[in-house]
């Protein structure tokens, strides 16, 4: 029993010791044994350790029944912890915890059908009075409780079945009044279309939260009730059918709401009804028409949203609801209206809030009424609902949850809207049924004392017991959502209709109703989208943003544009220099509109937005990225720089049409600029780390670094590889692990992994012998591979080398010295034209199906393998660097290409070069063939035609590829043979 003192936090210990050793008389130690996690766990042990003690002593023999099953223990503690009213009536009436374990249904939602069922038995035949249904509520709240504070159910469920009790409740007293009045008065009967008699209905319908099956467990009931016609009863006592369900209305109101020694049933409230207070409690089917038709308010409109039928005749209210829902959606973009009925419902709020903080004395935040909370979101998803419902009847849905997934399903509300309203809706309903279900009292308010917040914190599952931060962390966590709901309610509430909002249908209205609109038709035209809450608001905060918006028109990246926005709105500058910056703008748009990947990096540091700033101010170029990077010492740094120049380079190539092979350079440039600077970082650390082990050796950058590839030929591109060689002077060789542990690091500098993601990959197996050989290799032994061993494909692979990092000098003398190896071995003989030819046939087996745009026919390496083979055959002349169209002008003049043909190729590497271009900026990867998607296409054709020339535009992509796919194979198997 000690241990246990000691192991819970018990804010009375010595009172909790008294009630341990209680339980533990009478062989009820295996009680207190088997409880202590159960209690570790509980939210409130003092409180669920008093009330075993009181079950013990005042109902010893359930106390027996209950503690030696699991989930009974189990059950008593949760009730005992979590509420006071229903502790109180189990230690009245244990038998209902037998009933719970016997059925053995938590683990599912009752049907408001199995709850009436159960109400009928329950009540018997005799008459029903108040404490019947009050008792019977409270009997069925402990079985919602209990599925509520053990997990068996979410919030959507609870409400449900909440609702579902509400209904059953209603429906079982409503019938037994009509019983009672029809062997009294008789059958109510009016006059059906034709004239015949008909039998008049009467309907229940339910608004607000029971409208919208959303009930807590302490609400009001917001009702209305309608009968069908006028007319009179058949009975021994006749009375007007208008008499007849005032007395129905008026009893049932009386035995939901009268006060018991068990409470009540439902506070009924009727002031939703037409005219409210003043209003008929029970009103004509037609004068409700002739209400909501000529006189009803705009607010009462929107009330109407969640309207349904819960007790009484169905055919009688849903003949009302369908009248009235083509008004409730009349109004759509109405933004004056919806600002009035904002202002009248902002004067309620506070007028409730001050009057219950008077009557409870009590001055803690009100989760209900505060401004962004639980009627602010209710509010705001009408309102919405009101906006579009008459143009998207999918969003036409009473429960506030449902009605947030359909606005989002229909981009009404943004992802990031929809996720912050929906989360912030769930917790605070959660905070709200805990405060509730506690005493069984409609309150909304947190408690002012550091022990009732830390009891709610861990109702709601933060923290530990004797946690005295939980309260605090529950209250930031309160701030938190009501702050983002109550920065989207500015946002859409308060939004005016700007002058760019594209119009919108009106609601249709039923036939022969004023105006005789009929029905829209399928094949009436659907109007466009109407523009996003958050762009409604900005024709307020930055109306020439709204209104180039506007014309921007944008399609496929609209969604994550209003994304970015929702990030960069918090941010007075960012939204400020848009504001200010047509050009930036268009920019902005071009970007979101052609580029999903760098779309997505916007949205995901929006800071960017800086950088593409820069673009639009034409600022002038900086230092060399070489000279930038290398001032960096922390990896990390230099991972953030290089994400901001890529960034910056390839807005430039989208907004500005930077030719590609420029594009192509300057990328390649940060490329180099990062690995010089890795390079730097990789020798520092190593010499910290793992020091050479001759003794006065100075490492200073002797390792030679070399690119093949794309980045030797200064052609990479976003998300290329780098093929990278090691290679350490003759004098260095004793030192080749040292050299070998740099090279290492480099790689891990340039390749980590990060929330940033990589800088790029770095590939280095072509150095001699491939993985089998050193990563780290000498120049005598490059030398002796190439002069020995090496194939054709390999001199090939090393005409596109140059240096990037290390002895920059010296690197470049012996790519000199292996391009002369090459040049005897292949060049003069012509040795390399019949080992080419068929490599060059097994990659387009091997890749062509899969990679068409570059190991196809015709494809890009058809142009590769044959620049190469003209400039073997001229390799004694030596260039540090060249790119494609640079190879083709210098083979040309060397006599080796027609005029013609050299022309074409300029072309078709520009074409090439740009179509993969295009999709890297799509797609943020490499792609080997076009997209099958024609918006894809369509987007991407879009790009290409930004960098290559008129000639190649005449025609769809798909056409000129294939028409410079063909002459292409046709230049090369003129070369091959």
């Amino acid at each position: 029993m000690q241990r246990l003192i000691e192991a819970i936090a018990f804010l009375d210990p010595a009172r909790a010791r008294i009630e341990l050793a209680q339980l533990a008389t009478d062989g009820g130690n295996g009680v207190v044994q088997r409880m202590e996690s159960m209690l570790a766990a509980a939210p409130d042990p003092d409180q669920a350790l008093f009330y075993l003690a009181s079950l013990k002593q005042k109902q010893p023999a359930a106390f027996q029944s209950l503690t030696p099953s699991a989930p009974g223990l189990q059950y008593l503690v949760a009730v005992f912890a979590h509420s006071r009213f229903l502790a109180e009536e189990l230690l009245e009436n244990p038998q209902w915890m037998d009933q719970l374990l016997a059925a053995g249904d938590l683990d599912r939602t009752l049907t408001a059908e199995e709850y009436r069922l159960r109400l009928e038995e329950f009540a018997g035949a005799g008459k029903l009075e108040p404490l019947t249904l009050a008792l019977y509520r409270r009997r069925q709240i402990l079985r919602i409780l209990l599925r509520d504070v053990l997990g068996q159910c979410a919030l959507p469920e609870a409400t449900e079945e909440l609702s579902n009790l509400a209904d059953a409740i209603l429906e079982v007293t409503y019938q037994r009044i009509r019983g009672e009045l029809l062997a009294r008065h008789g059958q109510p009967m009016g006059a059906g279309a034709d004239g015949t008699p008909v039998e008049c209905g009467f309907a229940v319908i339910a608004l607000g939260k029971l409208g919208g099956r959303e009930l807590n467990y302490s609400s009001d009931i917001d009702l209305m009730f309608v009968y069908g016609a006028p007319g009179e009863t058949t009975g021994p006592e006749p009375v007007t059918n208008k008499e007849f369900y005032q007395k129905a209305a008026n009893r049932l109101t009386d035995l939901l709401s009268t006060y018991t020694s068990e409470g009540l049933g439902y506070r009924v409230d009727l002031r939703l009804r037409p005219d409210g207070s003043l209003g008929e409690v029970c009103i004509s089917l037609e004068a409700a028409k002739n209400y909501y038709q000529s006189r009803a308010r705009d607010w009462e409109l929107q009330m109407m949203i969640k309207a349904r039928v819960a007790a009484g005749d169905p055919l009688t209210g849903r003949e009302l609801l369908e009248f009235v829902e083509p008004l409730t959606y009349s109004t759509t973009l109405d933004f004056s209206a919806v600002e009035a009925l904002s202002a009248t419902r902002e004067r309620i709020s506070e007028k409730l809030a001050a009057r219950n903080r008077a009557r409870s004395g009590k001055t803690g935040l009100d989760v209900k009424l505060a401004r962004g909370g639980i009627r602010d979101i209710e509010f705001l998803v009408q309102c919405l609902q009101r906006l579009h419902g008459g143009r998207v009847p999918w969003v036409r849905r009473g429960g506030t949850m449902l009605a947030l997934g359909r606005l989002h399903d229909k981009d009404l509300l943004s992802p990031g809207e929809y996720s912050r309203l929906s989360s912030a809706y769930q917790f605070l309903r959660n905070l709200e049924h805990r405060l509730q279900y506690a005493e069984d009292r409609q309150t909304h308010t947190l408690p002012a004392g550091v022990r009732e917040m830390e009891v709610l914190a861990r109702k709601m599952g933060i923290g530990t017991t004797g946690d005295a931060a939980a309260g605090a962390v529950l209250a930031e966590q309160v701030r938190k959502h009501l702050e983002e709901v109550a920065e989207i309610y500015e946002r859409v509430i308060h939004a005016q209709r700007p002058v760019h909002a594209s119009p919108t249908a009106e609601a249709p209205t039923p036939a022969g109703e004023p105006n005789g609109a009929a029905p829209a038709t399928a094949g009436s035209e659907v109007p466009p989208p109407a523009p996003s809450n958050l762009v409604r608001f900005l024709d307020q905060r930055a109306p020439a943003l709204a209104a180039a918006i506007g014309r921007a028109n944008l399609r496929r990246g609209r969604r994550s544009f209003e994304h970015f926005l929702e990030e960069i709105f918090p941010h007075n500058e960012w939204l400020d220099w848009l504001e200010a910056d047509q050009t930036l703008d268009g920019y902005v748009f071009d970007l979101f509109e052609h580029s999903p990947f760098f779309a997505e990096q916007f949205i995901r540091t929006p800071e960017l937005l800086e950088e593409l700033r820069a673009v639009a101010g034409g600022e002038p170029a900086a230092p060399p990225p070489r000279e930038r990077a290398l001032v960096l010492d922390d990896p990390a740094d230099l991972r953030r720089y290089y994400r901001r120049e890529m960034v910056r380079i390839q807005c430039e190539s989208l907004c500005l049409r930077t030719p590609v092979f420029e594009t192509l350079a300057r990328t390649s440039e940060l490329a180099d600029a990062a690995v010089a600077a890795s390079y730097r970082m990789a020798l520092r650390q190593t010499l910290e780390t793992h020091p050479p082990e001759a003794a006065g050796y100075r490492a200073e950058g002797q390792m030679m670094v070399i690119a093949l590839g794309r980045l030797g030929m200064r052609e990479f591109d976003l998300a290329s590889d780098a093929d990278l060689l090691f290679v350490a002077p003759d004098a260095d060789r004793g030192e080749q692990l040292f050299w070998t542990r740099v090279a290492g690091r480099m790689i891990g500098i340039i390749t980590a992994y990060t929330g940033d993601g990589v800088m790029f990959t770095v590939d280095t197996r072509l150095r001699p012998n491939g993985r089998e050989g050193a990563l780290v290799q000498s120049e005598s032994n490059y030398q002796e591979y190439f002069e020995k061993n090496a194939e054709a494909w390999e001199g090939i692979a090393y005409m596109k080398s140059r240096a990037v990092a290390g002895d920059l000098g010296r690197a470049t003398e012996f790519l000199n010295r292996l391009q002369q190896v090459d040049w005897r071995r292949y060049g003069q003989s012509g040795r390399s034209r019949k080992d080419l030819g068929p490599m060059r046939m097994r990659l387009e087996k091997e890749q062509g199906a899969e990679n068409p745009l570059k190991a196809g026919r015709g494809g890009y390496y058809d142009i590769d393998f044959a620049l190469m083979y003209l400039r073997l055959k001229g390799a004694g002349m030596f260039f540090t660097v060249l790119n494609t169209p640079e190879r083709i002008d210098i083979i040309e003049k060397m006599g080796h290409l027609e005029r013609s043909d050299a022309e074409f190729l300029r072309g078709a590497a520009t074409f090439y070069r740009s179509v993969d271009h295009g999709l890297r900026l799509f797609s943020g990867h490499a792609e080997g063939s076009l997209p099958n998607s024609e918006s894809q296409l369509e987007t991407l054709t879009g790009l290409v035609s930004r960098w290559t020339p008129d000639h190649l535009r005449g025609q769809p992509l798909q056409q000129e590829l294939a028409r410079i796919q063909e002459r292409t194979r046709e230049f090369f198997d003129r070369i091959f043979g």
